[in-house]
């Protein structure tokens, strides 16, 4: 019993000791679901640089889901020193609970969003069902596999694509709703998040097309293997903007500003942007974009703020709780 107590107390006493050695700065990036391979990629790349800049170890750690389901965990406490999103309104809404500034969008350029993104169609090698465009999408015994738009900016990008598009060939706000009222219909089941929708394409082999981030192309070849699927580029996309924003909640608890800020900024470098384009993420710098033409093959792209005046907007008409996609599934439904 005393050599018991003695053990327990030996390692009561290393607890409590530990906090005083001087450890490496570990910092949590929660991100969404499709970014995985990219930032791990990329955070390797950042921690020898920051090494090699500072003298001074680092340690990235990592958080992927829905990117709405993970703005929410940061909200109720996920101490996450930065987030790095796929849509606007993941971080607005932590800027509504003072997690983040207010003027986050400012603290960075072009927006705080140093990557886009467009979507794209996935289908299964060969394209036996001969799918070429979002009117294809729509015809009878087609399924289509999409995220939730309630659950993560995949989705919410894949329907405004859809939306958008039939407005970009001249067509009406009501035929776009009818549009993408048809299309849900196609769709067998909602996936969480981009991650999830790829399982449920490509593992539970459910769905004829996956619409979902260019980047995931690049993805589905490194998990998956080259030749599972083809991808389409439809004649028209959505601009989808990658934004990032420090969670300011975290970083004065921390003291990890000067780290989050040097993370974010690497975005930005000519090596980030270029990590990001390996990935099938489109960089801001045009000497990076130019150097990927081959994988950035050239489409017609309308931004959000086109159509649906902001993302802010989109998400109040669409896709809150009785918006437009409520409206729309459940009488798919």
């Amino acid at each position: 019993m005393k050599a018991l107590l003695k053990t327990v107390l030996a390692a009561s006493a290393l607890m409590i000791a530990t906090p005083g050695i001087t450890a490496e700065p570990t910092l949590l990036n929660a991100s969404y679901d499709v970014a995985r391979e990219f930032y791990k990629d990329f955070n390797a790349a950042f921690v020898e640089h920051y090494k090699k800049t500072t003298g001074k170890d680092i340690k990235i750690d990592q958080s992927h889901g829905g990117s709405s389901a993970q703005a929410r965990a940061v909200a109720d406490g996920l101490d996450a020193d930065v987030v790095t999103m796929n849509t606007t309104t993941d971080i607005d809404f932590l800027a509504g609970k003072d997690v983040v500034a207010d003027d986050w969008r400012t603290k960075f350029p072009h927006n705080a969003a140093p990557t886009t993104s467009t979507m794209l169609f996935l289908v299964r090698e060969g394209n036996p069902k001969g799918i070429k465009d979002w009117d294809d999408l729509i015809k009878p015994g087609i399924q289509v596999v999409v995220v939730n738009p309630k659950t993560g900016g995949n989705g919410r990008m894949a329907y405004l694509a859809a939306w958008g598009n039939v407005l970009s060939k001249g067509g009406t706000p009501e035929q776009a709703r009818e549009f993408v009222s048809q299309l849900y219909k196609n769709v067998p089941v909602l996936a969480r998040g981009g991650r999830d929708a790829t399982g449920i394409f490509l593992q539970r082999n459910i769905g004829d097309v996956l619409v979902t981030f260019e980047s995931e192309v690049v993805s589905v070849e490194r998990e998956f293997g080259k030749g599972k699927v083809e991808a389409i580029h439809p004649s028209a996309s959505i601009v989808a903007e990658n934004p990032v924003a420090i969670v300011e909640r975290t970083v004065a608890k921390k003291g990890s500003q000067e780290q989050a800020r040097a993370y974010l900024d690497f975005l930005y470098s000519e090596q980030g942007q270029e990590i990001a384009a390996k990935h099938g993420i489109r960089p801001r710098l045009e000497s990076v974009l130019k150097q990927y033409e081959a994988t950035f093959k050239p489409l017609k792209l309308f931004t959000v703020e086109e159509y649906f005046g902001s993302l802010g907007e989109a998400q109040k008409v669409h896709f809150n709780d009785g918006g437009l996609f409520d409206q729309l599934y459940t009488v798919g439904k």
